[in-house]
């Protein structure tokens, strides 16, 4: 007779053996791809650096590098002040003109109203720089008109009237503290001098005091705020309208320190000589991450951008590249750059092209 109150049997089944997962072989490469645009940026600059090595033994020399690093700092100093504008959603082409204008004027009060004093100079150069800039700002923000047309009218607003009120003259005579030589950082490998030049001292300096400027301030966390979504960053209460004044200001002063230094490489003053090459620029902060939508981006990846495009130029000039082709290759570098980001976007988004 069974006893209800007796345990049922219970019936002993062997324990499954789990499986351990395969380790797939793409898990440890996946750990090498970078996770940020700077990290791409980097293993590109490197299979750059590899491959004109291998093509030209000139190009991986100290004193190329140095020129390289020296014809470059203006077009660094300018996407510098760019990659600010870019991060409010906003975006400025008339830093070229700017540079020239500015140029011109401080020149010009040198040469034929006694402006000697260096300080007072720069002081007034970055002034009228941040002023013009202003006005951008003012049109852009008052009229609610589109940035890139309100820029590109004053772009040719300002070379325009430039080129028509100078003839298109060059000047030479400039006071010696703007064209003089000076010795900075000088130091020795293996019997050769070399040293570190001014123009890449103060791109460095720029570097830095935008790097501190966004990601140590108040003001560079509204300025990331504005870009992201700038209805919302007025609602909680972003005064939207100043900052528009700050950003095109600040790439206005930027522009006419910049052509303050291009004037110190070349040692004369050409109407004409900076504008043209607002592409590359663009192209660079475009490279280092910035959106033109706004809110993202890097100073890091903004220089590594100015590099990238300054070695590849380079490069193919050492092998022999025709001029020509070397827009193509810059072409194809930025159409490649911005597919990759849009669609970096749309995989974190699960938004498909339109």
């Amino acid at each position: 007779m069974l006893d209800v109150n007796s345990p049922l049997p219970v019936k002993n089944t062997p324990a499954k053996k789990t499986v351990p997962p395969k380790k797939s072989l793409a898990h440890p490469l996946r750990r090498l791809l970078p996770r940020h645009n700077e990290g791409y940026l980097a293993w590109v600059l490197v299979v750059v650096v590899v491959t004109f090595s291998l093509l030209s033994d000139q190009f991986l020399t100290l004193q190329n590098l140095l020129d390289l690093s020296e014809s470059y700092a203006v077009s660094g100093i300018f996407a510098l002040g760019l990659f600010v504008v870019l991060v409010t959603g906003g975006i400025d082409i008339s830093f070229a003109a700017v540079a020239s204008v500015v140029q011109y004027l401080i020149a010009t009060l040198a040469m034929h109203y006694g402006l000697a004093n260096p300080v007072l100079s720069i002081a007034l150069a970055v002034a009228a720089g941040a002023l013009l800039g202003m006005v951008n700002a003012l049109l852009i923000y008052g009229l609610r008109i589109v940035s890139i047309i309100v820029t590109i009218s004053m772009q040719a607003l300002l070379f325009g009237m430039l080129m028509w009120l100078t003839n298109g003259r060059s000047l030479y005579d400039l006071p010696e503290w703007w064209t003089m030589p000076l010795q900075v950082l000088p130091f020795s490998v293996g019997g050769q001098e070399y040293q570190i030049g001014l123009p890449l001292l103060v791109m460095l300096a720029v570097a830095l005091l935008t790097w501190l400027l966004l990601n140590r301030t108040h003001l560079g966390r509204q300025l990331f705020a504005m870009g992201g979504d700038q209805e919302s960053a007025r609602r909680i209460g972003i005064r939207v309208g100043l900052l528009h004044l700050f950003a095109y200001g600040y790439l206005g002063a930027m522009a006419a320190l910049g052509g303050l230094v291009q004037v110190y490489r070349v040692g004369e003053v050409v109407p004409n000589a900076l504008v043209g090459g607002e592409l590359d620029v663009l192209a660079a902060a475009v490279l280092g991450g910035a959106s033109l939508n706004g809110g993202k981006g890097s100073v890091v990846g903004t220089l590594m951008g100015v590099f990238l495009i300054g070695m590849l130029k380079n490069g193919l000039n050492l092998i022999g590249v025709s001029n020509y082709f070397m827009n193509v290759v810059i072409g194809i570098v930025i159409v490649a750059a911005i597919t990759v980001t849009h669609y970096k976007k749309r995989k974190e988004t699960d938004v498909g092209f339109v």
